[in-house]
């Protein structure tokens, strides 16, 4: 790190910034040369002496070995190779990063990659003008994301697995910046933006208002809509009575429309479904993702799993009262999870998560991949009918509650 800090890199084009916990983020301040053969980037500056070579895997999980695994390595040279040449040259800067780690997860796809592109694009390129160059870019997630990267760059995405000539651009920036799970700190942009304003940014990207679900209407005698969330149990933290769960939120009063989305699932269609309705109920799981569709003054009842609090309040709780959302949490009790059957409710496992995880992330995997979720309906009631209010406030004012 030290032969690549800014502070020790005099009169070079290039600079790193290694000071955050999360990601780094390199500079070629000039022009540069990508050769994604070999994922080398060099200075085109002949006149800056060279320096040990940089070596950065751009994605927003740098301290995750696991998660690197799945990144590819670019290194950064400040001067450039022998016989350097371009086989194509671009106008604008790149903004090169990795769609690999955990991508293949919902929740990972934005909070260590989408959000984090939004919040780099606003920070360095506001005006758009950049050429998104993308390492470990599978072709489904180029499909996936077509539309949401479109408005990020007026250009082409670069998919640099399959370039085959080297490119040249006026400069080259590595890495995303990113400021926690699923968040953004408006502070440390130059032109304050919330996640609201991601929220929004999608909206735009999907059509708004125009493209969702007719809203049921509270003067037709319509009912609050509410989108229910379903996992396989295969999956792990699935509703085991989820027709019971239906049933009791359809005597409650609400239009229920079930969700069970998949890799194969449009995001225009999720968009549609879930900006169409007044709330969304779920397990914590990557599918909650989804609530960056709602929209603002809407409700997400967020069911909390044995183990999984801080999680769920990380991922989904505060992200939701950060796009205005009326947040409702329900934690459920050991009766309610499927470990009660497993190890007995009285088990360490039910009564102290935290000392079976003892700080290691593979001991999650108990709480995460093999428990579901039998609700108590009688004492899940309550905070469903909560939901309901506030549903039906929104629905009636368009207002939060």
């Amino acid at each position: 790190a030290s032969a690549s800090s800014s502070s020790e890199i005099h009169a070079s084009p290039v600079s790193c910034d290694r000071s955050h916990a999360t990601y780094d983020l390199c500079t070629v301040d000039g022009p540069a040369l990508l050769d994604p053969a070999t994922a080398t980037i060099s200075s085109l500056d002949r006149t800056s002496p060279p320096r040990a070579p940089v070596k950065i895997r751009p994605y927003t999980r740098k301290r995750d070995r696991s998660a690197l695994s799945g990144v590819r390595e670019v290194t950064i040279a400040s001067s450039p190779p022998p016989n350097a040449t371009c086989g194509a040259t671009q106008a604008a800067p790149a903004l090169v990063f990795s769609a690999g780690g955990y991508t293949g997860n919902f929740f990972h796809e934005f909070s260590d990659g989408l959000v984090p592109l939004f919040i780099t694009v606003e920070s360095i390129f506001p005006d758009r003008d950049v050429t998104l160059a993308v390492v470990d870019c599978r072709d489904w997630w180029l499909r996936r994301y077509a539309d949401v990267l479109s408005h990020f760059s007026r250009r082409p995405v670069i998919n640099l697995d399959r370039q085959k000539e080297t490119l040249c651009f006026p400069s080259i920036t590595v890495g995303l910046i990113k400021h926690g799970p699923m968040t953004i700190d408006p502070k440390l942009l130059p032109h304050p933006k919330s996640l609201r304003d991601f929220a929004s940014f999608l909206d735009g990207v999907y059509g708004g208002g125009g493209a969702a679900a007719p809203l049921p209407s509270a003067a037709a005698g319509g009912r609050p809509r509410l989108v229910l969330v379903s996992r396989p149990r295969s999956a792990g933290r699935a509703f085991l009575n989820l027709g019971e769960l239906e049933a009791l939120a359809e005597r409650i009063g609400f239009e229920v429309r079930r969700f069970a989305p998949n890799r194969g699932t449009r995001l225009a269609e999720s968009c549609r479904l879930v900006r169409g309705s007044h709330a969304m109920v779920g397990v914590h799981g990557a599918a909650m993702t989804h609530a960056v569709f709602l929209r603002p003054g809407s409700v997400l009842l967020q069911v909390v799993p044995v183990g999984t609090t801080w999680l769920s309040e990380a991922y989904f709780g505060r992200p939701a009262r950060e796009m205005g959302l009326e947040y409702v949490e329900y934690r459920i009790g050991a009766n309610e999870s499927s470990l009660a059957e497993e190890y007995g409710a009285d088990s360490v496992v039910l009564r102290d998560p935290r000392a079976v995880v003892g700080g290691e992330w593979k001991n999650m995997r108990l709480y995460l991949k093999t428990q579901n979720v039998r609700l108590d309906l009688g004492r899940f009631r309550a905070s469903l009918e909560r939901a309901y209010v506030k549903a039906k406030a929104f629905m009636e004012t368009g207002e939060s509650s």
